[in-house]
């Protein structure tokens, strides 16, 4: 798990306040760490084009020319000239090698962009975005100096904003670059050392990276344990049968020791699930919306709510007269995706948006409601998942488009269930069901439009 920090230019500064380092000192640093890592991939005389902007993310940009001149066939592309003063000197620097900034070049192996980086707090104007739109057709491999210049700190993306096969973050990471249309452009995340390890040079923050290694699965440890220790989670199943057969087969899978299916009337299921028509003693958690419909009248829907097990709700719920009350529940987890959400933030009065608006501050409407209801636990949905609690968010970069498919929300429910069942308090358990989600996707190895539910239900098998 990383943190992950909205700007980093107050640690910059804490940096040099606390540490004694210079701006100068901690550019050096990242242009070596950019330098190591284009070593390590690009053989010389390779070409590399480094497009520097005016501040000190060009000094960033120039700093690196230097230290693959010699080596590679380098070429500076300095468009706005150069203002601050550690790009200036950068710039002096450069030319005491008897080199020069010059136009760009038809080809480059390797297109590094040092334009923006972080710093750029203003759209794009017409010579920006023109410059980004030649670079982006250009076909070598792209690297973006600290974040894809045209990636606002919010993570919106401007238009013909730099698509980078990778990005080498400064110093720590930036949220921004964990939006969901900051996936398009920023490709590979690598993060510099700018001369003090990271302990020295992060703080702490609310946010936080869920990494491939942050998953701990329901393994069994007890030699005497019988079904009954792994809880029971119950599933209610509403009009459309389908999406609630898809979440119980993924919470049996998941490790819960019981299963029931709560409806109305029989229903056909596969064997291993249980079948009720009234909430069975032996619960220990309940997964409500995926598939409900309008099977269950208000009454039947009160009674079966009328306790305090954990609780994850999705889909057809949150349209749902009952759920501003059920807000007020203690264990409970929600998991729309961004329509949804829209429709949650509209019914608890935080916010009246379209989708788009919506995913443009994705960040901010997460914290916005977790604040107002500080004891739910938010799972956001979305290329990169958002996870939140009070003031506790996590980000799962590990979502694939092979996700994009029916009935793969209602794996996650069944997922987040089982372990609500098995006694996970609701955040950690948020976390791991939609970390194992996921990263069984993620290893999927067939073409990914042919990823079914039940293929990410097999797959967590073996993660």
């Amino acid at each position: 798990m990383q943190n992950l920090y909205v700007e980093v230019s107050s640690l910059d500064r804490r940096a040099v306040e606390k540490y004694g380092l210079t701006e100068e000192i901690m550019m050096e640093h990242a242009a070596g760490a950019m330098e190591r890592l284009i070593r390590e991939r690009f053989a010389p005389p390779c070409s590399i084009l480094i497009v520097c902007g005016s501040g000190n993310n060009g000094a960033d940009g120039l700093a690196l020319a230097r230290l693959l001149d010699g080596d590679y066939a380098i070429s500076v592309h300095l468009p706005l000239g150069a203002h601050s003063p550690l790009c200036k000197r950068q710039l002096d620097r450069f030319k005491k090698l008897g080199r020069e900034s010059s136009n760009l070049p038809a080809t480059a192996d390797v297109i590094v962009d040092s334009l923006f980086g972080s710093g750029l707090s203003r759209p794009l104007d017409t010579a920006a975005q023109k410059l980004l739109e030649i670079l982006n057709t250009l076909s070598g491999f792209k690297i973006a100096c600290d974040i894809p210049s045209g990636l606002t700190l919010d993570g919106i993306v401007s238009p013909n904003t730099f698509q980078a096969d990778w990005t080498v973050s400064m110093g720590a990471l930036n949220r921004g670059m964990f939006s969901d249309a900051a996936k398009e452009v920023v490709g590979e995340i690598f993060t510099a050392n700018l001369g003090i390890h990271h302990s020295h040079y992060e703080r702490p923050s609310p946010w936080h990276l869920l990494e491939e290694s942050d998953l701990h699965l329901p393994l069994r440890t007890l030699s005497s344990a019988h079904k009954g220790t792994y809880g029971h989670l119950a599933v209610v199943c509403g009009e459309k049968i389908g999406a609630s057969v898809i979440a119980a087969s993924a919470a049996l899978r998941f490790g819960t020791g019981l299963v029931s299916l709560i409806s109305n009337e029989n229903v056909t299921l596969p064997y291993e699930l249980m079948q009720s028509h009234s909430l069975p003693a032996t619960t220990t958690a309940l997964a409500l919306g995926m598939g409900l419909g309008v099977e269950f009248c208000d009454n039947e829907l009160f009674e079966l709510l009328n306790n305090t097990y954990p609780l994850v709700l999705d889909a057809d719920i949150f349209a749902h007269s009952m759920f501003p009350e059920l807000l007020k529940r203690e264990n409970i987890v929600l998991t729309p995706h961004p329509k949804e959400f829209t429709q949650i933030l509209r019914v608890c009065g935080i916010a009246d948006m379209e989708v788009q608006s919506l995913q443009n501050n994705r960040f901010s409407y997460a914290e916005q409601f977790c604040s107002a209801y500080p004891s739910a636990v938010l799972v956001l949905k979305g290329s990169n998942v958002i996870i939140g609690r009070n003031q506790d968010f996590f980000i799962n970069p590990h979502g694939t488009v092979a996700l994009a498919k029916g009935g793969s929300g209602d794996v996650l429910s069944g997922l987040i269930g089982a372990l609500l069942a098995q006694g996970v308090d609701p955040l950690n358990a948020a976390i791991q069901g939609s970390l194992a989600h996921t990263l069984s996707a993620k290893a999927f190895s067939k073409n990914n439009y042919a990823l079914t539910p039940y293929d990410i239900i097999e797959g967590i098998t073996s993660l």
